[in-house]
Parts: structure tokens; C-alpha cells; sequence
């Protein structure tokens, strides 16, 4: 790898785009430190400092999507979270409005426009976020239990809640316009770079934290076990994430005016998980809505408490439970509205093609969803686990599954977006050197 590394230096664009894609991480990292207006830096500290040491799960997913932005409130506070927001709900709301359907089925155009109401619907969702994390911060809820978490926004003006929302919904858009100077530039999906450099970024101070809260020879047992945990998921999810189920197509032959056309095998390839990160996010968000119920409503009555018992600790057999089951129920409904089977079966009539031994039209369709059913079954559980790593295997560390940092949600994204990078690289290479990236 190191070696393509160098071959992908020396070949001049190439470089080019390397150093063009590493100079936009650099500008992404300074905004992710820089405090928004109104913001008192030193009482921030203090709060984040105190809740490094325990456990500040509530708003953790959007803290790591973030790089740690968040619990800092930076102008990049906000980070990529509104970005995925809005590109999930017009991938859901493409099955269900005829409008958006029409417009994926046009081509570069009628995406083009998808991806315009994207970016109005990452700034609205900003603006919701932001207002809401001024609130939350200004409350003194984002640190509960931290003594300065009331004097985090010391001037309580409508001026300054303004301002400190219009910042960190302009953060959002140019940390959006800098994903697509990326893949417009750079080498890369541009969002998912930023993706992988905010999670990537959390890494060694979750690894610190498990050092230093780690109680066995000064923390350094806890601290090796979750390398080699972290290994062994790596691997893992680079098998799975590889894996597919290739059905073969078989186009027949025709004749157009002298030319013959078709007559070529090929296939379909089903990933065992067609469905990514995208259950994770999913059930990841779902069960933080009653904690966040909880937390704003400061009820005491008994739903509440049970809530705070069962609902909010990750460890608990309710939560563990519940969180396993909503991953896999998204894993087939995510794989139900993103892969039509009648679709796929109508193009492959329409141009000639065929599955061997397989009738075309509606045969076609129900043994495509007969076999993606069945992959799909492995690909939830696997998702599932995954998932439930931190809680399972490092249950007997005090601590270290609170900050493990190779959570199923950042180990998917880092593995997928670090494999589709280097497959780009290589697919650049063998175009100017007739070379792989890896040999």
C-alpha cells in the first residue's frame, strides 16, 4: 500500500487531487475548533472535560459525526449530520411522492435537481438543529451534572441566539460546499470523506480516555483488549462489506439492421449488506428520542423513570433488545424501498435479459426478492452485532464501553469510505499506469 502511495504521488493530477483533498480536511478541522460568537470558551472546557470522564451518550452520535464539534459548539458544530438528514428523507420520500420518482428516473438532470432540494432541506434542518442546540446549551441540559452547564451562553439576547444560529447554519453550508469541492476536485466522495476524517478525528482521545479510566496495570489491558476488539471488527466488516450474492444475467442475441447485439453474460451483484450504515443511523436516532422527551420535560412521574432506567443506559437488556431489533427491522425495510426488484426484472425484459432457467417479467421478480430476502437476513444480524460490540465484549471494563471508539456506526463508515477510496485511486492508476493501487 505504501508503495501505491508513492505511485500515486509521482503521477502529477493525481497529486494534485491528493493534496487538493488534504488541504480541504485541513480548513475542515480548523472550523470543527473554532468557537461560535457568544459562546464562553473557558465554561465549555470545563463542561467537556467533566463529561469525558462519564457517560454523555444522548448526543454522542451527533458528536462523532461531528469530529467533536458539537459538545465544543463550533462554527462547524452541526458538522455533516444535516447533510445525511436531508439525503435519507428525499431517498425515502422518492418512493413515495410520483414527483421525486420522475426525477430519479430522468437521468443527470433529475438529479441534479434532487440534489438542489437536498441543500435546501440541509439548511432548514440546520437552522432546526442549531436553534435547538443553543437552547439545549444555554438550558444547561447539553452538560447535566456539570456546575457552569447554565453559563455556557452567558448572554441570553435575542441578538445573540441569532447570531449563534445563522453561524453555525452557514458552518453546515460550507462544510456541504466543501464535500462537493471534494468530489468535484478531489479524489472521492466528498461527503463521505468528511464523514470518515470527523469520526477518525475522535479516535485517539476515546482510545486516551480508555487508558486513563481503565483500572487493570494503569488502564493499559483495557486499553490493548480494545485494539485487538477493534481488529477483529475491522476485519470483519471488510468481509461482510465484500460479500456479495452475484446473480447471472443472460442478454440474447439480437440482430439490428447487420449488427448482432447481446449475446453477453453478466450478472447482478447483491451485497450481503445492501442496506450500509443506514439501519444503524436509523435506530441510533429512534432510541434517543425518549431520552431527549426525558431530559427536556424533567418529569418525575413513573413513565419517566422508567425511560432513565431502561432506555437510557446501554447496557441494560431492554435497550440492547430493542436497539437489535429496530437494526434489523430498517436492514429489510431500507433494502425493500432502495432495491425494486419489478423494476430491475422490467429493464432486464425490456433489453433482452435473463436469468438461466428463470422465466422473464414477474418469475424474474419474485426470485430476486426471494434471494434478497435471504441475504438479507444475515446482513441485519451481522449489523446487529456489529453494533453491539462496545456493550457485549467490553462489558467487564468499567469504562471502556462508554468511549469505545469502534462503535458498529464508525467502524462501517471508516472501513466503507476508506475501501470505495482506494478503489477510486486504483481505478486511477491502472488509467495512467496500467497499475493497482494494491498488488
Amino acid at each position: 500500500m505504501l508503495t501505491g502511495f508513492a505511485r500515486a504521488f509521482k503521477t502529477p493530477d493525481l497529486r494534485k487531487k491528493l493534496l487538493f483533498t488534504l488541504g480541504i480536511v485541513v480548513l475542515y478541522r480548523l472550523g470543527a475548533h473554532i468557537p461560535v460568537p457568544g459562546v464562553s470558551y473557558e465554561n465549555v472546557q470545563t463542561c467537556v472535560d467533566q463529561a469525558s470522564k462519564g457517560n454523555n451518550s444522548l448526543f454522542g452520535l451527533v458528536n462523532m459525526f461531528s469530529g467533536g464539534a458539537l459538545l465544543q459548539i463550533t462554527i462547524f458544530a452541526l458538522g455533516i449530520m444535516p447533510y445525511i438528514t436531508a439525503s435519507i428523507i428525499l431517498q425515502l420520500l422518492t418512493v413515495v411522492i410520483p414527483r421525486l420518482e420522475a426525477l430519479k428516473k430522468e437521468g443527470q438532470s433529475g438529479q441534479a435537481k434532487i440534489t438542489q432540494y437536498t441543500r435546501y432541506l440541509t439548511v432548514a434542518l440546520a437552522i432546526l438543529q442549531g436553534t435547538g442546540l443553543v437552547a439545549t446549551a444555554r438550558s444547561g441540559a447539553l452538560f447535566s451534572g456539570c456546575p457552569v452547564a447554565d453559563q455556557i451562553v452567558p448572554n441570553d439576547s435575542l441578538f445573540t441566539t441569532i447570531v449563534m444560529v445563522v453561524t453555525m447554519t452557514a458552518g453546515t453550508a460550507v462544510v456541504m460546499w466543501l464535500g462537493e469541492v471534494i468530489t468535484d476536485r478531489g479524489i472521492g466522495n466528498g461527503m463521505s470523506i468528511l464523514m470518515f476524517i470527523s469520526i477518525a478525528a475522535t479516535f485517539p482521545s476515546a482510545l486516551w480516555a480508555i487508558k486513563t479510566s481503565g483500572k487493570l496495570a494503569d488502564g493499559w489491558i483495557e486499553f490493548a483488549t480494545v485494539i485487538l476488539v477493534g481488529f477483529v471488527m475491522v476485519a470483519l466488516v471488510v468481509f461482510v462489506e465484500q460479500a456479495q450474492r452475484r446473480v447471472p444475467v443472460q442478454y440474447a442475441k439480437r440482430m439490428i439492421g447487420r449488427r448482432s447485439y447481446g449475446g453477453t453474460s453478466t450478472y447482478i451483484p447483491l451485497k450481503v449488506n445492501q442496506a450500509g450504515v443506514i439501519p444503524v443511523i436509523f435506530a441510533s436516532s429512534l432510541l434517543y428520542i425518549p431520552a431527549l422527551i426525558v431530559q427536556f420535560s424533567n418529569s418525575t412521574s413513573g413513565w419517566a423513570i422508567w425511560i432513565q432506567d431502561h432506555l437510557v443506559r446501554g447496557n441494560h437488556p431492554y435497550y440492547i433488545t430493542l436497539y437489535f431489533l429496530l437494526i434489523v427491522f430498517f436492514a429489510f425495510f431500507y433494502v425493500a424501498i432502495s432495491f425494486n426488484p419489478e423494476e430491475v426484472a422490467d429493464n432486464m425484459k425490456k433489453y433482452g435479459g435473463f436469468i438461466p432457467g428463470i422465466r422473464a417479467g414477474r418469475p424474474t421478480a419474485e426470485y430476486l426478492s426471494y434471494v434478497l430476502n435471504r441475504i438479507t437476513w444475515p446482513g441485519s444480524l451481522y449489523l446487529g452485532l456489529i453494533a453491539l460490540v462496545p456493550t457485549m465484549a467490553l462489558a467487564g471494563f468499567d469504562g471502556a464501553d462508554q468511549n469505545f471508539p469502534f462503535g458498529g456506526t464508525s467502524i462501517l463508515i471508516i472501513v466503507g469510505v476508506g475501501l470505495e477510496t482506494v478503489k477510486q485511486i486504483e481505478s486511477q492508476l491502472q488509467q495512467r499506469n496500467y497499475e493497482g493501487f494494491l498488488r
